[in-house]
């Protein structure tokens, strides 16, 4: 490794992941089980088709997601998460008990 190159460091590695719009929506709707584009959109809720397509492609890239197509007229893919995404639930499940404890529900 070059001098001017940092060390890898996996928790700022995986805080990139995490911190990118959507990322955590898509994982939290996915625990749920196995979903088809639109209905994964529609379990988000205010997503951009084009940035839900460009967040599963880089979540399938990482090993996080997985895509499955179904051969039916027409195609439908199904998307599911993989050991490595399912492993996040005890990072979702930690951010909801935090904010049970700390946010107090918007009133109106």
């Amino acid at each position: 490794m070059a001098e001017h190159e940092p060390a890898f460091c996996p928790v700022y590695a995986a805080l990139n992941l995490l911190q990118e719009k959507w990322t955590l929506h898509i994982i939290r709707a996915l625990l749920e089980g196995p979903k088809g584009f639109n209905e994964l959109s529609r379990a988000i809720g205010g997503v951009n088709p084009a940035t839900l397509s460009q967040r599963l492609e880089h979540l399938v890239e990482l090993g996080v997601v997985e895509k499955k197509v179904e051969s039916l007229m027409p195609p439908r893919t199904r998307y599911s998460l993989t050991e490595a995404g399912r492993e996040l639930e005890t990072v979702i499940a930690a951010i909801d008990r935090w904010a049970r404890r700390n946010l107090k529900a918007p009133v109106g």
